[in-house]
C-alpha cells in the first residue's frame, strides 16, 4: 500500500502538475514542457529544504520531464505506421486518468456530505400488529347484489364499448362504385309513372336497389316537377308524397342532359 504524500496542497506529482497546467491555462493536449518543467522544479527546490523524505516521487516525476525535455529538442521518433511519437503522450494519458479520478473523488465526497444529512428510522410496529390482515366479510362485501344486478352491469358495459365505436368510420372499407345506367333508370321511371298515373313516392322508391338508385330516382323526380311532368302534393307534415304523372309534358325539355350536368 502506497504512502499518501502531501506536498502544501498537492497530493502527489500528478497533482502538482495538474495544478500548473490549469494555472498557467495551457492545453492539456500541448504542454509547454519548458515551462511545466522550470515551474516544477522551483516547488521541488522549496520541498526538499522542509522533508527530503516524502520527495522520492517528485523527484521521479521531475526526472521524467527533464527526459521529456530532452526529447522534445531531439528529432522526433516514428512509429511503425510513419506517424511521429510524442514524448509527453505517456504523461498526458496519466494526467487525464488521474484528473478524472481526482473529480470522481469529490463528488463521491460531496455525495457523502449530502447523505450525512439524511436520517433513517427503523420500522417500530410490533409483528403481530404488521402481519394483521382484517376479515373478509363476504355478505358485506357482495351486499344485495345479485345476478340480474351483475347481467345489467355487464349488459351498460357492453353498451358503453358499443357506443364508442364511430358509427360512419367504424364501418369504412374498400369504397366501390355504383354502376347506375341513368338512361335506363329514367325510362323505367317514365314506364311506372304511365303505368300507375298517380303514385305514392315511397311506390317509386321500392324500386330502387341500391343507395345510388334511389339518388337518381330522387334527382329525376326533381326534374320532372321542374319541366311540369310531375305534380307532388303532401296534405300534412311527414305524410306520403303523392306523384302525378301528366302524359306528353316536357318530353322535348332534355332531362338527360340536366341530370348529368
Amino acid at each position: 500500500m502506497g504512502i499518501s504524500v502531501k506536498l502544501e496542497a498537492f497530493e502527489g506529482p500528478l497533482d502538482l502538475l495538474l495544478h500548473l497546467i490549469e494555472k498557467n491555462k495551457v492545453d492539456i493536449y500541448d504542454i509547454p514542457i519548458a515551462m511545466i518543467t522550470d515551474q516544477y522544479m522551483e516547488y521541488i527546490e522549496d520541498a526538499k529544504q522542509r522533508d527530503l523524505s516524502v520527495m522520492s516521487e517528485f523527484l521521479v516525476m521531475a526526472a521524467t520531464l527533464l527526459d521529456i525535455k530532452c526529447r522534445m529538442l531531439l528529432p522526433r521518433e516514428v512509429d511503425e505506421e510513419g506517424e511521429e511519437i510524442d514524448p509527453r503522450e505517456e504523461m498526458v494519458r496519466a494526467l487525464l486518468e488521474y484528473k478524472m479520478y481526482k473529480y470522481m473523488s469529490l463528488e463521491l465526497k460531496d455525495r457523502q456530505m449530502s447523505m450525512g444529512h439524511s436520517l433513517y428510522k427503523k420500522a417500530s410496529i410490533p409483528k403481530e400488529i404488521e402481519k394483521y390482515r382484517p376479515p373478509v366479510d363476504y355478505e358485506e362485501l357482495v351486499g344485495d347484489m345479485n345476478l340480474a344486478k351483475l347481467n345489467n352491469i355487464y349488459k351498460e358495459l357492453l353498451k358503453r364499448q358499443v357506443d364508442k365505436i364511430d358509427p360512419v368510420r367504424s364501418h369504412f372499407g374498400n369504397i366501390e362504385k355504383d354502376e347506375v345506367n341513368l338512361e335506363e333508370r329514367m325510362n323505367h321511371i317514365a314506364t311506372f309513372a304511365r303505368t300507375h298515373k298517380k303514385f305514392s313516392f315511397r311506390q317509386l322508391m321500392g324500386s330502387a336497389g341500391t343507395k345510388m338508385e334511389m339518388v337518381v330516382t330522387f334527382l329525376v323526380v326533381l326534374e320532372y316537377m321542374k319541366i311540369g311532368r310531375f305534380t307532388v302534393t303532401q296534405e300534412h307534415l311527414f305524410d306520403d308524397i303523392e306523384i302525378e304523372f301528366h302524359e306528353g309534358v316536357g318530353e322535348d325539355a332534355g332531362v338527360l342532359d340536366g341530370i348529368s350536368e
